[in-house]
């Protein structure tokens, strides 16, 4: 079957920026090894996959409002939450499926998301927070890592408090050490003092088969309501320094966090996939 294939630059604001991700509207479900396989060939950190109708069982939680399944795969796993390739998609929802519509609904492994379109142009997503557990800093961590580690807390990754934002963007890490770590990813942080943004920080997998992810919104729920606790502001700035880059805003609200940013298109092709 033909289907779709858009490349979306998300949390950027012009090309080559932000985090590319493929989105693949689809009739109905392939199997899991067909997904998973096409996510290797597409071969970005993510792959969101979007069919129409819902589970069985499943209800939208708004009736008037356009609702869809979404799942998302690496080149090497499905998993449970992914920023960027959910404001991607929710981007070519608004803007070529429902053009009309101002929120689209997704059921996910996370729940039902929201993106909604915002009167600048961007996109706001509503995203379930993560809770962090402090955990002891782990030696073989912080000799991967090549830096003095503040803190360490666990989440849906690791996440580790450095000194500041030159160490963050200077970071050299041991990348195949990181890659061994039974975490789904580490994510480095710190204050972003000195450099316009409230936060900064970096994002390397694990087990998720990405050596260093350009923008990471689920990375966002972990460290967004960290850094709002100890900033004293609900609603922040953030920027991940990757090579790439990109600029995330938060607002931390209750057990959820609400992250905006652009999205850039790229690619508009067709795909060929097993019937």
């Amino acid at each position: 079957m033909q289907v779709p294939l858009l490349q979306i630059d998300a949390f950027a604001e012009r090309p080559f920026e932000g985090n590319p991700a493929a989105v693949m509207p689809l009739p109905h479900w392939p199997s899991d090894v067909v997904l998973q396989q096409v996510a290797a060939e597409n071969n970005l950190s993510e792959t969101a996959f979007v069919v129409a109708a819902l589970p069985d069982g499943v209800s939208a939680p708004d009736a008037s409002l356009p609702a869809l399944h979404l799942r998302w795969f690496t080149p090497a796993t499905e998993v449970d939450l992914c920023g960027h390739a959910t404001l991607a998609t929710g981007a070519h929802l608004l803007q070529d499926v429902h053009p009309d519509a101002a929120t689209v609904q997704l059921f996910t492994r996370s729940g039902w998301l929201l993106v909604h379109r915002d009167p600048d142009g961007g996109y706001t997503m509503d995203l379930p927070s993560v809770p962090l557990t402090r955990v002891d800093v782990d030696p073989v961590v912080q000799a991967a890592l090549g830096v003095p580690v503040l803190e360490a807390w666990a989440g849906m990754d690791l996440v580790l408090v450095v000194r500041d934002a030159a160490t963050v963007a200077a970071l050299q890490p041991d990348l195949a050490a990181l890659a061994g770590l039974p975490v789904r990813g580490v994510v480095v942080t710190a204050p972003g003092t000195g450099t316009g943004f409230d936060l900064v920080s970096r994002w390397f997998g694990g087990e998720a088969g990405i050596a260093e992810d350009p923008v990471t919104g689920s990375a966002h729920c972990q460290i967004g309501p960290l850094w709002a606790q100890r900033l004293g502001s609900d609603d922040l700035v953030a920027r991940q320094l990757s090579a790439r880059g990109g600029t995330v805003r938060v607002a931390v609200r209750g057990d959820r966090t609400l992250l905006t940013g652009t999205c850039v298109r790229y690619l508009t092709g067709t795909a060929v996939l097993p019937d």
